[in-house]
């Protein structure tokens, strides 16, 4: 969506605009050091990789002005968001055929889970600015999973790392109840019972 002009709507079903941006998040928020700050690429991958800070941020750059939807009921519009793309960290990673699926790995053994087919797509990145600001810790900072098209908790904060699998697991939102794929014109809140 972000700053293109459309006839289609831009507020999912059950949504409300806001003008703040609300910091929800179960636990604490971490302290990250990035002199010891490491992103790992395992799973089903030809490239197995640790990266540190200044050669994650050398991947690639991507801006992107996308709304994000808050499967709470809130909505925020227009968020500008600087980072490093999903798709250059897939082609440094040089994932096997048979991966479909992404377990994204965070700060305290946060997980959460995406289809690969989602993380493909042009406007997908890793999140370290918001709005020309360095993105504060409690946002995600200072790494953040950005997937406008999603439910913001598959946004993940405090990203440091990504499993290729070939099938889906839960990660620890749809442990809890959360829809495994969190598609906000479908309202894909919780899990089907």
């Amino acid at each position: 969506m972000g700053d293109t002009e459309t006839n289609e709507p831009r507020i999912p079903p059950g949504q409300t605009v806001t003008k703040g941006w609300p910091v929800l998040h179960a636990g604490w928020v971490p302290t990250i050091d990035l002199h010891s700050w490491r992103f790992h690429i395992d799973g089903l991958v030809e490239k197995p990789q640790t990266f540190h800070w200044e050669a994650f941020l050398r991947l690639g750059y991507l801006q992107v002005t996308a709304d994000m939807h808050c499967v709470t009921g809130w909505s925020r519009l227009d968020n500008r968001w600087e980072g490093v793309p999903f798709q250059a960290v897939y082609a440094a990673a040089a994932p096997l055929p048979q991966a479909q699926y992404v377990l994204v790995r965070a700060a305290h053994g946060w997980t959460c889970n995406v289809p690969l087919r989602d993380l493909l797509q042009d406007d997908v990145l890793f999140a370290y600015r918001h709005d020309g600001q360095p993105l504060s810790a409690e946002h995600g900072g200072p790494l953040r999973l950005v997937v406008p098209h999603l439910y913001g908790w598959k946004s993940a904060k405090w990203v440091e790392g990504l499993t290729f699998l070939e099938k889906d697991v839960p990660g620890y939102w749809e442990q809890a109840g959360y829809h495994m794929h969190g598609d906000p014109w479908k309202e894909e809140r919780f899990a089907p019972m």
